[in-house]
């Protein structure tokens, strides 16, 4: 099948994506708002950028439920320049999922799921000890991709500090994926685990 982007909906569009590119890597944030009450939210259009600066990407679709068109999200990152990236991974998946849901705005996801606030300690926003990898960020820069439906607000985070639990890190700073268990996203409401996990030796040269 052929497909040219500008025959499709936004709606079409974005369920062909989410159904290619996979599987992506889930970026749990919490935020704080201008009240100080904490925001926690699953984000999966989510990636590493560069090493110096040491940079994340979150993008944010357009949100048609609220008058600005925001996510909470996004309107608390770029009130307060601040965010913890919580990295998703097993057990958590259904606590994850859940926090998902498109609750009001005075409504704190971690008091309402149980999950356990820790101190950052560059940025306000907390991390969440459940999670077994957290990136405190500062915004380094919000880019409008797009208008109206459809569109999105690419987000650069600046990394300030990074907590890994013991189990999960050597010396070396090698990352021991299968000790890890991070969660995919699919397409949907539908995730992966990662399990299998090979080697394929050195590139070739």
């Amino acid at each position: 099948m052929e497909i040219k982007p500008s025959d499709l909906s936004p709606k079409e569009m974005h369920k062909l994506i989410i159904g290619c590119v996979v599987p992506r890597p889930i970026a749990w944030i919490c935020t704080v708002n201008a009240e100080g009450q904490t925001n926690l939210a699953p984000f999966s259009f989510f990636n590493g950028v560069c090493a110096r600066p040491a940079t994340l990407s979150v993008s944010f679709s357009y949100n048609p439920g609220r008058p600005d068109h925001k996510k909470d999200t996004l309107r608390n990152i770029e009130a307060n320049r601040e965010f913890v990236v919580n990295v998703a991974a097993e057990p958590q998946q259904q606590t994850m999922h859940a926090t998902s849901g498109d609750f009001d705005v005075d409504v704190s996801e971690i008091e309402r799921f149980g999950l356990t606030c820790v101190p950052s300690v560059c940025v306000q926003p907390p991390r969440i000890l459940e999670s077994p990898i957290q990136f405190e960020c500062s915004l380094r820069q919000a880019i409008p991709i797009g208008e109206g439906p459809g569109s999105a607000t690419l987000v650069l985070g600046t990394i300030e500090q990074i907590h890994v639990h013991d189990r999960l890190i050597d010396n070396a700073l090698h990352i021991d994926a299968e000790a890890l268990k991070p969660i995919g996203r699919l397409a949907g409401d539908t995730y992966c685990y990662v399990h299998d996990i090979f080697d394929l030796g050195p590139r070739p040269r």
